[in-house]
């Protein structure tokens, strides 16, 4: 090796060593770096939200349904597509689409598309509604001639014609109620009536008559029935021609009539099943049961009178829920399948239904923007991650039976065609809007935070120094 060389190789080694230095030196620390303010590793957005950024979102899921849920009669045998409604083939059935028309997911998929409607100013999604219903009310009394000629038709309007459970008949009921309010045109109470003659007369109940089934055990209380049976019933005491005082009431009193047996206050949750024999209770606190219950109590608050006299003990139980639920919600915006067991999995609808409800609460004026505000809108960032580039809802629960072993719960398979999470995600993207709208969330120090005004500063820089 020459002078030159070595001369250069030293000079080069030098730099290397100053370099390093200067990066020695440099090495973020506390004494030179407010720590507060470095980014976080976040798993879903948190972030300020836009109402543009959310119409995006549900924009994608109503184009996915608007061509999955087709709007035809068709031909069993050939998959010919039929036209004339008079004459309808033995074979007859409406087309099979990714989910079916009547089922009860899809009854909160048309109460949501309408809120999304009114949310956003888009005709689209009242469109979506008015279409289907629309085709229902007319083909349902052809195939109700063939049932009767030939004593069986197509299942999907089997379950419309001669509901057998709650699930059949209740947000379905609920919806075209709400679409029949909205819009007088329409012609929805022949299948309204039929729904509510099997809700108020023909359901299955316990001697006190709040709604139970036979399944899995005589005598049981689905949570779930909550909101299968209360919303519609409620509702119609808006549609109702006379004494409609009774349907509210007797709305309010099943909500009790659950909550006395189901309600477990030291949690603040609803535990999912109670069976009139056991001795025991055992409180499984399902996540989208305890969504339709919190679903049931909003709904019902919508249409009591403000001077109701259990409006305020309905309220307290509203409350005490969100309390309990809120209290429960994952780090990663989320909630658990088992609310209170935080290695049971994150899951989509009930959090869905939560973001909602809670929303809809600020809205309304039933709870604090400034407590609630945040955990709806880390739960909306947490859903809006489901919805994929389709238009899907992906982490759903599928349709879930009772058990009382925490394992059943633990093990529920998701699916992007488990149609409970549809819905309830269109409805909290609505009510997100709404509440973006009303509402100013800012981030503040590196957090959300909800103002009732506009807030014109900068979130506050705070020195190296001041404690954190």
């Amino acid at each position: 090796m020459n002078i030159k060389t070595l001369c250069i190789t030293g000079a080069l080694l030098l730099t290397g060593i100053s370099v390093y230095a200067q990066k020695k030196k440099e090495v973020i620390n506390d004494s030179n770096t407010p720590l507060h303010l470095l980014q976080p590793a976040y798993k879903v957005p948190y972030k300020a939200l836009t109402t543009s950024e959310v119409k995006t979102d549900l924009d994608r899921i109503l184009r996915y349904l608007e061509k999955t849920t087709p709007t035809r009669v068709v031909s069993e045998k050939t998959g010919k597509v039929i036209t004339d409604y008079n004459n309808l083939p033995a074979d007859a059935q409406l087309e099979r689409g990714a989910f079916r028309l009547a089922s009860y997911e899809w009854g909160v998929t048309y109460s949501a598309m309408l809120a999304a409607a009114e949310a956003t100013g888009d005709a689209d999604y009242k469109k979506y509604v008015t279409d289907r219903f629309n085709f229902l009310a007319e083909v349902a009394p052809r195939f109700r001639e063939m049932l009767e000629k030939n004593g069986t038709t197509d299942p999907q309007m089997k379950q419309i014609l001669t509901p057998h459970a709650l699930d059949d008949a209740g947000a379905v009921c609920a919806a075209m109620i709400k679409a029949q309010l909205q819009d007088k045109s329409l012609n929805l109470y022949p299948l309204i009536e039929n729904y509510l003659d099997f809700i108020l007369n023909k359901e299955y109940r316990l001697a006190d008559g709040t709604f139970a089934r036979t399944r899995p055990q005589l005598n049981t209380l689905w949570l779930d029935d909550m909101f299968m049976g209360i919303p519609p019933v409620a509702w119609y005491s808006q549609l109702a021609k006379d004494n409609q005082q009774k349907y509210l009431a007797e709305a309010i009193r099943q909500i009790f009539q659950f909550a006395e047996r189901m309600w477990v206050p030291e949690k603040k949750l609803f535990r999912h099943g109670w069976v009139e024999s056991m001795q025991d209770h055992p409180a499984f606190h399902w996540g989208r049961a305890n969504g339709w219950a919190l679903l049931t109590m909003t709904e019902v608050l919508d249409v009591m009178p403000e001077n109701h006299p259990q409006r305020a003990k309905l309220m307290e139980l509203f409350r005490e829920h969100v309390r309990g639920l809120a209290a429960c919600q994952s780090g990663e915006g989320f909630w658990h399948q088992l609310l209170d067991r935080n290695d049971s999995y994150l899951e989509t609808s009930a959090t869905a239904i939560y973001v909602y409800c809670m929303a809809h609460g600020i809205n309304k004026g039933w709870l604090d923007a400034l407590a609630y505000g945040p955990v709806a809108q880390l739960g909306w960032h947490a859903v809006s991650t489901q919805i994929n580039a389709e238009g899907q809802v992906e982490g759903t629960c599928v349709g879930t039976g009772m058990a009382f072993d925490p394992a059943f719960y633990y093990y529920r398979p998701v699916n992007v065609y488990a149609a409970h999470g549809y819905g309830p995600v269109i409805w909290a993207g609505a009510e997100m809007i709404n509440l973006l709208n009303k509402q100013h969330p800012k981030m503040n120090d590196s957090a959300i935070q909800y103002y009732s005004t506009e807030q014109k500063t900068t979130a506050p820089i705070f020195s190296v120094s001041e404690s954190k």
